[in-house]
């Protein structure tokens, strides 16, 4: 049994009988008042409420807008790593960390060849370095195609026990049990990272202070011409890994990791337990753990490339698990909110809530309130002027209006940072991208209501664009 199994802050169990009893009184409240209102005529009546819940979720909208531009107009000032010319010569190879790779596999044969060759020319001395294959008892695949490679000495084979739950953090931790270095780092089948990262990262942990445990990669896609999807894809993770992020590490906020190419510190990852089996989004919940235990995560500047989805179906089923995910850390995380806010302080416990929680509650509402915007221009203000007071009315229209535009504007920036040139003009129709993620965050949201399926990882496709230089077919999680 692994660590997590028997921590409080396992997503095995969703929600804590306090969040119960609160789920069930607020609801049940509610329906008293509204039942009272309608026998007696006492109280708010359930147009007040509906008015009420409109206000909250007008200024919800509007923090979260407020969050995610703050943090990208503050990225300039990032204080992430940045490495001078020379700077890794300081470091010499008698000098370095030992380093473990763990790399999860399942059903991915394809990918073994490419994988094994972009691994062998990291820029490492192979004498302390060690690359453990991750692989699933059932998974034979895999398993022949690895045998079939001339592997180096610092490769080896950890197959992975056919026990629940199958999913990418419970490999891990088989891995993390077995591993020897001083650092590791996780790197997903399809990924490319820089040849020089673990240089770059065993550095930044000898210069940066040893509260920071972890040193978060920046991800960006290697294919984003290929359709109007991974155009916005794109444009996404540029957002997200050059400027949000770096604007969370300026501010020294609690980082959700990326679900590859971050490397820790292994006594502190074996401290924390190592991953949560039950997340879907481990590494996300893992930002969080450090940022409660008093440890930092920092961000530097190095790329790993991967592939963007370029398939819709295979597109939803990535991020409808990315936002269960987060749903999940979420709800963990608060199960004691009075003991979160006094281990994060009330910065970094607002920014967990609007990054997590509340950015996808406004995922979800997004098309009621594009619905009530679509019908103010088309059949006029006349029939909802009764139903909403002016300042909630407009107070809507200006969230939606100028909220979706900043945000557009904040994709483009996103785009001229990493040179996406001409993926700006794409930003324009950004909002039926976000329509997407909706039907994602609804289908993340039906899953996790139900047990059998909360914690289900779904596998998502690779190596649909074959049009790289590289030629490499991928199938990956």
């Amino acid at each position: 049994m692994s660590l997590n199994e028997t921590d409080a802050l396992s997503a095995r169990r969703l929600l804590s009988p306090g969040q119960w009893a609160l789920g069930l009184g607020v609801v049940g409240g509610t329906a008293a008042c509204i039942a009272l209102d309608l026998l007696t005529g006492i109280g708010p009546s359930p147009l007040q409420w509906a008015q009420g819940g409109m206000c909250a979720l007008i200024v919800l909208y509007l923090a979260v807008i407020g969050f995610k531009l703050a943090m990208v107009l503050g990225s300039g000032r990032s204080t992430a790593m940045r490495f001078a010319p020379g700077a890794l010569e300081t470091f010499p190879d008698a000098e370095l960390p030992r380093y473990t790779v763990l790399v999860p596999l399942y059903r991915e044969a394809a990918v073994v060849p490419g994988l094994v060759r972009r691994l062998s020319a990291m820029d490492y001395p192979p004498e302390k370095l060690e690359i453990l294959l991750l692989v699933e008892a059932d998974d034979g695949e895999t398993r022949t195609a690895i045998a079939a490679q001339r592997l180096g000495r610092t490769f080896r084979t950890v197959v992975v026990p056919d026990a629940g739950p199958k999913t990418k953090p419970k490999a891990c931790n088989v891995g993390l049990a077995q591993a020897t270095g001083d650092l590791c780092v996780i790197f997903d089948a399809e990924d490319r990272p820089d040849p020089d990262q673990l240089r770059k990262a065993a550095l930044a942990f000898r210069v940066l202070p040893d509260r920071v445990v972890c040193v978060q990669a920046e991800l960006q896609y290697w294919n984003p011409w290929t359709n109007w999807l991974t155009r916005c894809f794109s444009a996404e993770y540029a957002t997200n890994f050059s400027l949000t992020l770096h604007g969370m590490d300026r501010h020294r906020l609690a980082i959700p990791l990326g679900g590859t190419s971050n490397h820790f510190r292994i006594d502190a990852l074996r401290d924390l337990g190592g991953w949560d089996p039950f997340n879907v989004t481990e590494d996300a919940d893992l930002g969080i753990r450090i940022a409660r235990r008093g440890w930092d995560v920092r961000m530097i500047v190095s790329v790993t490339e991967e592939e963007a989805n370029s398939a819709l179906g295979n597109w939803i089923r990535q991020r409808s698990r990315w936002i269960k995910g987060y749903l999940q850390t979420w709800l963990v995380h608060s199960r004691e909110p009075v003991r979160m806010w006094r281990e994060l302080g009330t910065k970094k416990t607002l920014a967990i809530h609007l990054t997590l929680g509340f950015s996808t509650v406004t995922t979800l509402i997004n098309p009621l309130m594009w619905l009530m915007t679509l019908s103010y221009f088309v059949f006029g203000p006349e029939w909802m002027e009764p139903l909403f007071p002016p300042a909630v009315l407009y107070g809507g229209m200006f969230a939606m209006i100028a909220g979706n535009a900043l945000m557009c504007y904040a994709l483009m920036l996103g785009c001229l940072k990493r040179g996406l040139y001409a993926a700006v003009r794409a930003m324009l129709t950004v909002p039926l991208y976000w329509a997407l993620m909706s039907v994602a965050a609804y289908k993340a949201l039906v899953q996790l209501i139900r047990p059998s399926k909360r914690h289900f990882w779904e596998l998502t496709v690779h190596g649909l664009d074959t049009s790289d230089e590289a030629g490499e077919v991928v199938h990956a999680r």
